[in-house]
């Protein structure tokens, strides 16, 4: 199993640049946002590398920075996939970013199936 996280690329420049005023705030702020996303990935990767070698699954991990479809597309399209699988987006009313991704273009653009996991019950 390879796992890729991908942070969309409008992360890279959000500065806030509408509240922060000095450059060293923007650059705190811009820092604090990288590090707390870098985390939060290590994290769930970690998580999900404890539970692979738990059932005998290889697992390697791949983060990027760029547009979800893409980054998915260019990774799939770079080994011998059996699959890819997404998660669905979260409902309304659920904590955390709600991603928007358009599964078209990956349906199109993919040499393999694509699995969209619902959201849990």
């Amino acid at each position: 199993m390879h796992h890729l996280a991908v942070v969309p690329d409008f992360w890279k420049g959000m500065m806030g640049d509408d509240w922060l005023n000095t450059p060293a705030t923007q650059a705190r702020f811009g820092r604090y946002v990288e590090n707390t996303l870098a985390r939060e990935i290590a994290e769930h990767a970690g998580e999900l590398a404890a539970e692979a070698d738990r059932r005998g699954v290889a697992f390697s991990h791949e983060f990027q920075l760029g547009k979800p479809a893409d980054c998915l597309i260019a990774v799939a399209g770079a080994d011998a996939y059996d699959l890819a699988v997404i998660g669905a987006p979260r409902p309304k009313g659920v904590a955390g970013y709600r991603s928007r991704m358009a599964v078209e273009p990956l349906l199109r653009a993919l040499s393999v199936p694509l699995f969209v996991v619902p959201w849990p019950r």
